[in-house]
């Protein structure tokens, strides 16, 4: 949308109140007021309450020298990020106790220095983000004679940077009859030093044309502070012409399955500061920009009911955790504009202190947009193709207990890409036998040149076939070609061609059938190999959380809690011997996992392998 079209629906459309959240101080005053007395909202307020305690006892931490240095020096993001987001937590749980408490006085002067003190940041980007950017330049060149140039002053707008200025913005919206004027003219000086002025002066950023989630947080976090502080409607429509177009971008992102191959986790955070933005432009707008009544952002809300194999366990393709709860107000948000979204149980809630990033945006949400009225429902059975990112998702239900099963196609140049092609998940009643990784720990290395050594990125660390020694490669024409798919009462059908992820010149076709039987639950996973020459080896290759015990010759065992899964094999065919993995997990922790390999005896040109997996 043009920036003078913009600004007609602003001047048009003025807003009256103080904040864009409530409609008045009065309405926003009775409106704490009534959560902080009513028994529905108890766990949530109360767990606001016992963090605000903690953290009152505690020092803020500093982002010190040696903190921000690390990342130069080693890669590992931990450290600063460590102190970072403690921070973020101290600014997001002292600016909610005091809109809880407000006759607390310890809570507003605890609010107000974490305030004063984020505004003194030397930046508000991490150090992973400002690699080859001016604030890590150390070159010493000043003159008076460039006073005009401002040296010195930031450039860069990374995600934390943007939600930064997200967050003072709303949060000064919100307190700003207890906040000391000159706090409130460092928090506008701040947000336009570090946020509005790089974007108009040293802009376009990547992010503006990116197709993932940098550009809905970036955008939509630029936008919502500029919603929120910008009176102005010429300087608003200036920004909000950027952040739409950055946020068109995002949208193209997606095809019209509403699939975000970047993960759960990955559409939990983009589209949720793309919704986060999109409703404060609604109202800003009177409903005159509503990016809501787009038919692909009613299929992306849909995203998350598809992706869940039972409880919190998601289906984890690319860079995403296998378990994740939901944001509960987002979820209900969107149940309000779109009537068929499915309501998730209240029990898998986010609770205040899990996002260990501690974002504002979704934390006061989680309490806005929440009905406690509804308690949601568990995930019903059904099955899913998303055909554009070729991802197929059974969830089936007997006797209470879900059976699920999760397969996928695509590329291999996805966002935060995986090379796994033809990979699949098993999952019984909250427990995952036959597993996807996940995310590996985020450092330099992890996002360069040697991604795919790392077991959770590369297909070694995937249950797809290792062909003469050789591993999935990445890149866009690395891809499978779907050739069947099929659901039905009972059975459910997938079937794809992977030849292509890799670099074998002699292997003319992998077909990968997957027959998922749901009544018995039993899953029958055939290969069909044909090779121009006769191959050196091949190797069927299982990822599991749990130890393969061996039952007999051709029977495998993973033993869970509550169910067993045989695995079932031609012993005179394939030869099995089982590994321990070991990696370093998202949060830093050293793990084993464990693969079962399965290699093929003697291969020949054409070779068919079966391979069946029975719950019991």
């Amino acid at each position: 949308m043009k920036r003078i079209k913009i600004r007609e629906l602003l001047d048009l459309h003025k807003n009256g109140s103080s904040s864009l959240l409530f409609i008045d101080a009065e309405h926003q005053d009775a409106w704490w007021r009534e959560i902080n007395a009513s028994p529905s909202y108890k766990p949530m307020v109360d767990e606001i309450r016992q963090e605000a305690a903690r953290l009152l006892r505690e020092r803020t931490p500093e982002l010190t020298c040696t903190l921000f240095r690390i990342f130069n020096e080693t890669g590992s993001r931990l450290e600063y990020e460590r102190a970072y987001f403690e921070r973020r937590k101290r600014l997001n749980t002292f600016a909610l106790i005091s809109l809880l408490e407000p006759e607390k006085t310890e809570y507003h002067e605890a609010l107000h220095n974490i305030l004063w003190s984020i505004c003194d940041e030397y930046t508000w980007c991490l150090p992973a983000h400002l690699k080859g950017r001016p604030e890590t330049f150390t070159e010493i060149n000043y003159s008076l004679k460039a006073a005009e140039e401002r040296p010195g002053e930031p450039e860069t707008i990374d995600l934390f940077a943007a939600e930064t200025g997200f967050a003072l913005s709303e949060i000064m919206k919100l307190t700003e009859r207890s906040l000391p004027e000159l706090l409130r003219k460092r928090i506008y000086q701040e947000v336009y030093r570090r946020i509005f002025l790089p974007l108009i002066r040293h802009g376009p950023y990547d992010w503006e044309k990116a197709t993932h989630n940098w550009s809905a947080v970036c955008g939509g976090s630029v936008g919502a502070a500029a919603l929120h502080l910008m009176d102005n409607s010429d300087d608003l429509a200036i920004i909000l012409e950027r952040v739409l177009q950055a946020v068109t971008y995002y949208l193209k992102g997606f095809q019209e399955d509403g699939a975000c191959t970047e993960g759960y986790t990955y559409w939990q955070y983009g589209f949720g500061y793309f919704v986060y933005f999109a409703d404060l432009l609604k109202k800003r707008t009177a409903g005159s920009i509503d990016l809501f009544s787009l038919e692909k952002v009613h299929q992306i809300a849909l995203f998350q009911e598809k992706c869940f194999l039972s409880g919190n366990t998601v289906v984890n393709f690319s860079d995403s955790l296998p378990e994740a709860r939901v944001f509960l107000g987002l979820s209900h948000f969107l149940k309000g504009v779109y009537p068929d979204l499915e309501l998730p149980q209240i029990k898998l809630r986010t609770r205040y202190t899990d996002d260990h990033c501690s974002r504002w945006a979704p934390a006061i949400r989680n309490l806005l947009w929440v009905n406690p009225r509804e308690h949601g429902q568990p995930w019903r059975a059904a099955t899913y193709y998303l055909d554009n990112a070729q991802w197929f998702i059974s969830r089936h239900v007997a006797k209470s207990r879900y059976y699920s099963f999760a397969a996928k196609g695509g590329h291999n140049e996805e966002p935060h890409n995986h090379n796994d092609i033809g990979h699949f998940i098993l999952h019984a009643d909250g427990e995952t036998f036959l597993a996807d990784l996940g995310c590996g720990m985020y450092t330099d290395e992890y996002f360069g040149p040697k991604r795919y050594s790392f077991v959770c990125n590369g297909s070694h660390g995937h249950s797809v076939p290792i062909i003469n020694g050789q591993y999935q490669v990445e890149g866009i024409s690395r891809r499978a070609i779907p050739k069947q798919v099929s659901f039905g009462t009972d059975l459910d059908l997938f079937e794809l061609d992977f030849a292509s992820a890799y670099a074998v010149t002699e292997l003319q076709q992998l077909k990968r059938r997957y027959s998922w039987r749901k009544s018995v639950p039993m899953l029958l996973l055939e290969d069909n190999f044909i090779f121009s020459e006769k191959p050196g080896s091949i190797t069927e290759r299982l990822i599991t959380l749990l130890p393969p015990q061996p039952e007999d010759e051709n029977c495998f065992i993973l033993t869970g809690k509550q169910q067993r899964l045989r695995i079932r094999f031609d012993s005179g065919v394939m030869e099995p011997k089982a590994r321990s993995i070991q990696y370093t997990d998202h949060f830093g922790r050293q793990v084993e996992r464990f693969a079962l390999d399965l290699e093929i005896r003697r291969p020949e040109r054409h070779c068919t392998t079966c391979i069946m997996f029975e719950f019991e």
